[in-house]
C-alpha cells in the first residue's frame, strides 16, 4: 500500500510540474514580447473608437430622422388647423346667411301682420265712423 501512495504523490508531482512547465512559456512569450500586447491594445482601442464613432454616427441619423418628422408632423397639423379655419368660416358665413334670410323673412312677416293690423283698425275707424255719422245724420225724434 505504501508502494502505491508513493507512486500516485510522484505521479501527481510529475503531471503538476509538467503542467506548470508547459503553462509558463506562454507566460514568458507574452511578457518578453511587449509588441504583441501593445498591437493588442491599439487593436483594442480602435475598435472601441469604431464603435464610439458608429453608435455616434447612428445617434446623428436618429436625431435627424427624429427631426424630420417632428417636421413633417408640425406641417401637417398646421395644415389640418388651417383646414379646419376655413371650415368653421364657412360654417359661421353660412350660419349668418340663414340668419340673416331668417331675420328678414321675419321682418316681413311682421310688416305685413303689422300692415294687416294697420288696415284692420282703418277699416273698423272708418265703419264706426260711417256708423256715427249715420247717427248723427239721422232725424232726433
Amino acid at each position: 500500500m505504501k508502494r502505491f501512495m508513493v507512486l500516485v504523490i510522484g505521479l501527481v508531482f510529475l503531471f503538476t510540474t509538467s503542467a506548470i512547465a508547459a503553462g509558463e512559456p506562454k507566460k514568458k512569450d507574452a511578457a518578453a514580447d511587449p509588441a504583441k500586447v501593445e498591437k493588442k491594445a491599439e487593436a483594442a482601442e480602435k475598435k472601441a473608437d469604431t464603435k464610439a464613432a458608429t453608435a455616434e454616427k447612428k445617434a446623428d441619423k436618429k436625431a435627424k430622422v427624429d427631426a424630420k418628422k417632428a417636421d413633417t408632423k408640425a406641417k401637417v397639423d398646421a395644415k389640418k388647423t388651417d383646414t379646419k379655419a376655413k371650415v368653421d368660416a364657412k360654417k359661421a358665413d353660412k350660419k349668418a346667411k340663414v340668419d340673416a334670410k331668417k331675420t328678414d323673412k321675419k321682418a316681413k312677416v311682421d310688416a305685413k301682420k303689422a300692415d294687416t293690423k294697420a288696415a284692420t283698425a282703418e277699416k273698423k275707424a272708418d265703419t264706426k265712423a260711417k256708423v256715427d255719422e249715420k247717427k248723427a245724420d239721422a232725424p232726433k225724434k
